[in-house]
C-alpha cells in the first residue's frame, strides 16, 4: 500500500488525537509540494509569520489557478452570503474590517468586550450551577459549547427568549465546518440547510427592526454605521455577523475544550490556577501556541511567483499554511513539547498574524481565561474519563467531540 501525501495525513482523522508527529515530520521539508495541483505546504514559524504579512499571497479562492480542487478552504461559514471579510482582500477587507472593528473595540467601542466581565462571569456561574448533583460531565456538550453562542447572542443583541433557536441554528452549520460533513448530502446537508436559510431570515428581521430602533449592541452598530468608510450594506452585515457567530463560535469551544484537556494532563498546573485565577491569562496564551484551535490556514493563493527558502511557487497555487506546526517550532521556541505558562516569549502563531489576525481575540481570550479559572476553582478533584478524547474530523478546526470528566463536588 503507497505511503499517504503528508496532505493526506494532515486530513486524516486517525491522526486528529495527536497530529503533532506528522507536523515534526513536515518541519523537515519547509516548503513541500507533493503532487501536481497539491497545495505547497508551509510549516516553520518565521517563514509562516512572513507569508502572513506579504501582499502578493490572497484570501479570495477566484485567485486559485482551480478553485475547484481546493475542497478543504471551502467550509460554508457565512451560510450561503456574500464572503465575509476573511475571504477578501483590500481594499474591500480593509473596509468592511474598519467598519466591523469601530463596533467590536477601540476607538469607538474601547471598552465594550471588558464591560462584558460581569456578564460572562454570570454565564459561566449558572453553566456550572446548572451541572446539579453531576458528578460526570461532558465538557463539550455541558460548558464549552454553550457559554460563547450565549455570550455572541448578548453582545449581537438577540432577545433573551430567542438564545434557544439560535444555538439549534448554530450546531448544524457548525458541522459544515467538518470537511466530511460537507460532502453528506443526506439528513445533515437538509438540516443544515433549513438551519442556514431560518438563521439568515431570523438575522434580516432583526437587523431591519435595528435600523429603525438602534439599542447599545453589536448589531446595531454595524447596521448604522456612518463612519469614513461608508456603511455596510444589509448582505455585508448579516455576513459579518454570521462570520462572528459561526466561526468565532467554534473556535472559542476549541480553545476552552482543549485548554481543560491539556490542564488535567498537567494537574501541577490545574492546581496553580485553582489558587491563582490571574494565571489564566499566561495559561491561555500557552494553550494558543501548544495547542491552538485553528490548527492550519487552508486559503491562501499567491497572485504571483513567490519564492521561499529557494522554492518557486507558481502564481494560483495553493497554499496552507500550518499554523500548529508552527507553533512548536524549535527553531522559533526553546522545548516547543512542553507546555509551559511560565513561557518568557509566547508569541504564538494561535490568532494568525497581518491584516486578517483573528477579528475576535480579545473575548475568545477573555472567554477562555474565564471559562477555565472557574471550572479549576469550582470542580472538586476533576479528572478524565478517556484520553484521548474522540475528536472532530476536521483538519482546520481541531478539538474534541466529547470530554467527558469525573469530579468529586462543585464548590
Amino acid at each position: 500500500m503507497p505511503q499517504p501525501s503528508m496532505s493526506q495525513q494532515i486530513t486524516d482523522y486517525a491522526n486528529r488525537a495527536n497530529p503533532y508527529p506528522v507536523y515534526q515530520e513536515l518541519r523537515r521539508t519547509p516548503v513541500l509540494h507533493e503532487e501536481e495541483g497539491g497545495p505547497y505546504i508551509i510549516s516553520s514559524y518565521y517563514d509562516i509569520k512572513a507569508l502572513l504579512h506579504d501582499p502578493r499571497l490572497s484570501s479570495e479562492a477566484a485567485n486559485l489557478a482551480d478553485p475547484s480542487e481546493d475542497e478543504l478552504s471551502q467550509s460554508d461559514e457565512t451560510g450561503g452570503l456574500p464572503p465575509s471579510f476573511l475571504r477578501l482582500d483590500p481594499p474591500e477587507h480593509d473596509r468592511l474590517r474598519r467598519i466591523a472593528n469601530s463596533a467590536f473595540g477601540p476607538p469607538h467601542r474601547p471598552r465594550r468586550i471588558e464591560n462584558m466581565r460581569g456578564e460572562m462571569r454570570q454565564i459561566v456561574t449558572e453553566l456550572i450551577d446548572g451541572l446539579g448533583d453531576a458528578r460526570e460531565v461532558d465538557v463539550v456538550d455541558q460548558f464549552a459549547y454553550p457559554f460563547p453562542v450565549t455570550v455572541i447572542c448578548r453582545l449581537l443583541g438577540v432577545p433573551r427568549e430567542d438564545e434557544p433557536r439560535f444555538r439549534t441554528w448554530v450546531d448544524p452549520l457548525v458541522a459544515t465546518l467538518d470537511p466530511g460533513a460537507r460532502q453528506d448530502d443526506g439528513d445533515g446537508a437538509k438540516t443544515a440547510q433549513e438551519a442556514r436559510m431560518q438563521l439568515g431570515m431570523y438575522l434580516a428581521g432583526l437587523v431591519e427592526q435595528r435600523t429603525k430602533e438602534p439599542r447599545d449592541d453589536l448589531l446595531s452598530d454595524l447596521v448604522n454605521s456612518r463612519g469614513p468608510d461608508g456603511s455596510m450594506a444589509m448582505m455585508e452585515v448579516l455576513s459579518t455577523t454570521v462570520l462572528l457567530l459561526i466561526a468565532g463560535h467554534e473556535t472559542t469551544v476549541n480553545l476552552i475544550t482543549n485548554g481543560m484537556l491539556t490542564l488535567l494532563r498537567h494537574p501541577e498546573i490545574l492546581a496553580r490556577l485553582r489558587e491563582d485565577p490571574g494565571l489564566s491569562v499566561n495559561i491561555v496564551e500557552e494553550l494558543l501556541r501548544y495547542e491552538p484551535p485553528v490548527q492550519l490556514l487552508p486559503q491562501r493563493t499567491c497572485i504571483t511567483d513567490i519564492e521561499v527558502r529557494g522554492v518557486t511557487i507558481p502564481k494560483g497555487s495553493r497554499i496552507w499554511l500550518v499554523l500548529a506546526a508552527g507553533n512548536r517550532d524549535p527553531e522559533r521556541f526553546k522545548e516547543p513539547e512542553r507546555f509551559d505558562p511560565d513561557r518568557g516569549d509566547i508569541q504564538h502563531l494561535g490568532f494568525g498574524s497581518g491584516i486578517h489576525s483573528c477579528f475576535g481575540a480579545p473575548l475568545a481570550r477573555l472567554e477562555a481565561q474565564m471559562a477555565l479559572s472557574e471550572l479549576a476553582r469550582r470542580l472538586e478533584n476533576p479528572r478524565l474519563v478517556e484520553d484521548p478524547p474522540p475528536y472532530r474530523p476536521n483538519a482546520v478546526l481541531r478539538g474534541p467531540r466529547h470530554l467527558n470528566i469525573a469530579f468529586d463536588g462543585i464548590r
